[in-house]
This record gives structure tokens, sequence and C-alpha cells, in this order.
């Protein structure tokens, strides 16, 4: 686990498969704001292939966030092909012979803790890039 997320106490994680319906399997908070991790798993192998958030934090320290928060951005946000990922997944998912995601989340903002949702992926990403000398393969850009 990358150390930025160890302070965060909300969170949670889930699997999807291919023949598995995201809308149904995704246990991330309608109301909650924060990031998620895309593991590629194999067996006892995990890979890490995407961290995305929601919310932004606005000047007055308020956040502003999307109707549907961290479900909705995991379940409908736009990859790949830029339908839902209810779709897109899947899809990639058969492309690359992925047989099983784990998604972890976090919610990063909420009245106990006021972490910028798109800080801590920066942070996530940057360790990676550190690591690997590139981002997660699902990351197109930052």
């Amino acid at each position: 686990m990358y150390k930025e997320l160890k302070k965060i106490k909300v969170q949670n994680q889930f699997t999807f498969s291919v023949d598995d319906s995201l809308e149904e399997v995704c246990n991330a908070p309608e109301t909650g704001n924060g990031i998620f991790l895309v593991y590629a798993v194999e067996g006892e192998e995990k890979e890490l292939i995407m961290v995305g958030s929601t919310g932004t934090v606005q000047n007055d320290g308020t956040l502003k966030s999307k109707n549907g928060g961290l479900y909705d951005k995991i379940v409908n946000g736009h990859q790949f092909a830029k339908t839902g990922r209810k779709y897109s997944w899947p899809a990639q998912m058969k492309i690359e012979d992925i047989s099983t995601l784990e998604v972890v989340w976090y919610e990063t903002f909420n009245d106990k803790t006021k972490a910028i949702p798109t800080f801590v992926e920066g942070q996530v990403l940057q360790n990676f890039l550190d690591e690997n000398g590139r981002l997660p393969k699902w990351n197109v850009a930052f």
C-alpha cells in the first residue's frame, strides 16, 4: 500500500470479473469522493493498472462533487472506447486476457479527512512512476 493511503480510514474494495455487473459489485459510496486503484489479479499476483479520482476542492475549502461520487466515477466514467467502464472494462479485460480486477477505493475528502482527491491520485501516480519509469497501463496521462 502507498504511504499516502495509510491514513485514510474510509476505504473498501471489491473484485470484478468479465461476467460480473460492475453496477452490482461496486460497493463504493455514491456520496463519497476520493481515489480508486485498479489491480489486474492473476493468482497471487496483483498489478496496479489504473488510478482514478473524483471530487474537486474549491477555494473556500468545500468539495465540489459530481452526482454519484466514487460509485458513479467507477461504474460510468469514460475509458477506452469513451463509454462507461461498466462496458469498457469487460471489453478491455477480454482483449488483455485479464480474468479479475480488484478495485480498492479510498474516501480522501470527508468530515474527518481533507486530502484533495487529485493530489492523492498524483502522489500515488508519482510513486508508481518513480518505481516503474511509467504510469499504470490503463492511465493514459496525468
